[in-house]
């Protein structure tokens, strides 16, 4: 009798993974939710709540890039369409970086270019994560 093991792989992303790429969107969605309610009622805790949304979802999203990055070098089937889920938090990572330097101004004179900068930041996050959780981006095949 021969004894046979069989391995089985997993294709999904590394639950420390999902998890990181999971917060990066609510984040950033809540920091753009405050930059619109700071634009309605000019109270300043929301610009101080969309400051601090805002660096939690940067670290989220650096983490999340970190992840992607070694997951696409530990691939055995790497190309350049595997490439797109890490460059898509990349952009993510340095406009929101670039948010947050808006948000570090005075609350009235962030007002205008950090609620336009948090709604690309959100829909690039939203894009990330979409493709972070597709197969193109958790490593099955395209």
């Amino acid at each position: 009798m021969t004894a046979s093991s069989t391995h089985t792989y997993r294709s999904g992303l590394h639950p420390l993974h999902a998890v990181l790429l999971g917060g990066t969107f609510p984040l950033f969605l809540g920091a753009m939710l405050c930059d619109y309610a700071y634009s309605t009622t000019y109270h300043i805790q929301w610009a101080t709540f969309a400051s601090w949304l805002n660096v939690g979802g940067l670290i989220f999203t650096g983490f999340a890039f970190l992840c992607a990055i070694i997951g696409f070098f530990r691939s055995s089937h790497r190309n350049m369409v595997r490439l797109v889920y890490p460059a898509l938090l990349l952009l993510t990572l340095i406009l929101g970086f670039i948010n947050a330097l808006a948000h570090a101004r005075d609350a009235w004179a962030m007002m205008p270019a950090g609620f336009a900068l948090s709604i690309v930041v959100v829909l690039l996050a939203g894009t990330a994560t979409w493709v972070g959780f597709s197969r193109l981006g958790n490593g099955g095949k395209p």
